[in-house]
């Protein structure tokens, strides 16, 4: 597994970094297995594991401690905080009332007196990115966290953010974590070149765009409404929706792509999210050993000029098909009172 430098931090990371979210209720709620594949991945050269507070309530960290036991000092770890964690309001969000409780909650369900990479899960509109900053530079003082960083941030806000922790004197975001796949290449526009212009590491999710790379959409009677995500996230999935019809077709033209390669289609989706210069590295997230498996088996793959040409001709980049797979909604599109005079 080859290695990268994760933002000029100096620290080296696996060009593969292990995604906890399917580990606990949420998907995999089997706890050995879930430690087996974490230890797979481990022993495979992956030394990179990444999770958030918010998945299955805190469980995916729990795993993820359980795991690390004798094996923690060979890991970069690293987690995530925003999401609601319970119904009050004060227990979500990028306050430094929150981020002070939470920490030390993350610290403990993880087993660890610190944490490699702490990272904002996503904008918070209530919360002044000083206040955020603040409290994380004292955490980073404190020895609890080693660097920060930022997760779906829209290019505006990582300027922003760099520009307060320079006039303040604050610890900086050195990473960003957003979605990026063949089919949602949004980010290419101007989150990734404004991430390589502060120097900071790149960590993409979602290669496999929400199971559509996977190789298990090739017709619309395939996507299956009634149950799991597709249930959930209607908008992301439902054939009928044009956007998501677009998907259905590019995935098609991007299979064969991937056959005339001599790939499967998840090695492709993989190896294209590696090829751009401003990704260090890319989360991958298995539900069981299997996708673990196969994940792992395309991990050396890499894309010759005349692939990339061809993908640029059924997705264009800087595209995202579908602009629900971009997972943040700024608070002036998302609240109809913010853009109407009263």
């Amino acid at each position: 597994m080859r290695r990268r430098i994760l933002g000029g931090t100096g620290i080296s990371v696996s060009e593969y970094a292990l995604g906890a979210m399917m580990f606990g209720g949420w998907a995999n709620s089997d706890h050995d297995d879930s430690v087996r594949i974490i230890h797979r991945a481990l022993d495979a050269g992956i030394n990179f594991v990444d999770t958030a507070d918010i998945y299955s309530g805190g469980e995916s960290e729990e795993i993820v401690g359980k795991a690390l036991k004798g094996r923690r000092d060979d890991v970069v770890l690293a987690t995530k905080a925003n999401g609601a964690m319970g119904d009050d309001p004060n227990h979500s969000g990028n306050s430094r009332r929150w981020i002070t409780r939470e920490i030390e909650n993350s610290l403990r369900r993880l087993g660890t007196d610190h944490i490699d990479l702490y990272q904002i899960h996503r904008p918070d509109p209530h919360t002044d990115i000083d206040e955020t900053l603040s409290v994380l530079s004292d955490l980073v003082r404190a020895g609890k966290i080693r660097a920060i960083g930022s997760s779906t941030f829209p290019a505006e806000q990582i300027v922003e953010a760099q520009w307060v922790a320079e006039r303040r004197g604050h610890v900086r975001f050195r990473t960003e974590q957003p979605p990026y796949s063949l089919l949602a290449r949004g980010v290419e526009a101007a989150v990734l070149p404004t991430a390589q212009k502060y120097g900071m590491g790149v960590l993409t999710w979602g290669p496999l765009s929400a199971g559509w790379l996977s190789g298990r959409y090739t017709k619309a009677s395939d996507i299956d409404l009634s149950a799991g995500r597709s249930s959930l996230e209607r908008q992301k999935f439902d054939p009928s929706v044009p956007e998501n019809a677009r998907k259905l077709e590019a995935v098609g033209k991007l299979a064969a792509v991937a056959a005339e390669a001599g790939l499967t289609l998840p090695h492709l989706a993989t190896a294209f999210v590696r090829s751009h210069p401003a990704v260090t590295s890319v989360i991958i997230g298995p539900r069981t050993m299997e996708q673990l498996d196969d994940l792992l088996a395309g991990a050396d793959a890499v894309l010759d000029d005349d692939v990339l040409d061809r993908i640029d001709e059924i997705v264009p980049p800087g595209t995202d098909l579908n602009r629900a797979d971009s997972y943040y909604v700024p608070p002036a599109l998302a609240d109809a009172s913010l853009r109407r005079r009263r």
